[in-house]
């Protein structure tokens, strides 16, 4: 069953999804992004698109299909996927229902969006069905901090961001690991809050 609870947050954050998001904050994290994006290659599965936001980040003619829970945050992607000098194909789809058979992807890439799958690790063990054995999972996420004052702080904050967007202390490289992924790297981007994750579904 559809989680119309999640997407009906999201349709509902659409219209004003660039303005809060974009801006100075996509301007800061833009090269970090384009490194991680940089080694997109192969069939490529995107979670979650937004309002492509990402899609300038994108490296010239991959094939990436994109999905995301919200039809309206896709309808305000449109002329985004429609610029892209390469292949986007879009799709309204929850990460705990991909219709995707197992072992269909060489590559997984994520941006700010284990933030706000309700069910992490399910999600996370979803997109380790679709990859291929020895595919690659790349993201750049927001996450909790271990460290004083910063770890209580986003605990409180997300009490209240969590009703509008995303959760502010989230553990996600522990998820990725306890979803069966085996994590090569993670670099903090900034203190330990923001990250770039790098994995790979074990061989069979």
């Amino acid at each position: 069953m559809a989680d119309l609870v999640t997407r009906a947050k999201w349709d509902k954050a659409a219209r004003n999804f660039d303005l809060m998001a974009g801006g100075g904050a996509e301007a800061r994290w833009k090269p970090f992004k384009q490194k991680l994006f940089a080694n997109m290659q192969g069939r490529i599965l995107f979670l979650a698109l937004g309002t492509g936001l990402d899609i300038p980040t994108f490296p010239p003619g991959q094939d990436i299909t994109a999905i995301d829970i919200s039809p309206k945050m896709l309808a305000q992607a449109a002329p985004r996927i429609a610029a892209y000098d390469g292949t986007i194909r879009a799709e309204v789809m929850d990460v705990h229902e991909m219709t995707f058979a197992p072992d269909s992807f060489d590559q997984v890439f994520t941006s700010c969006t284990f933030c706000s799958v309700p069910r992490p690790v399910e999600g996370l063990k979803a997109l380790l069905r679709v990859l291929k054995p020895g595919g690659e999972l790349f993201m750049f996420e927001h996450t909790g901090s271990r460290y004083l004052p910063f770890k209580p702080m986003m605990d409180l904050m997300t009490v209240l961001s969590r009703r509008m967007g995303p959760d502010m202390n989230r553990t996600t490289v522990d998820n990725v690991r306890k979803a069966g992924f085996r994590i090569t790297e993670v670099e903090n981007v900034f203190l330990d809050v923001v990250k770039t994750i790098k994995a790979v579904k074990p061989q069979a």
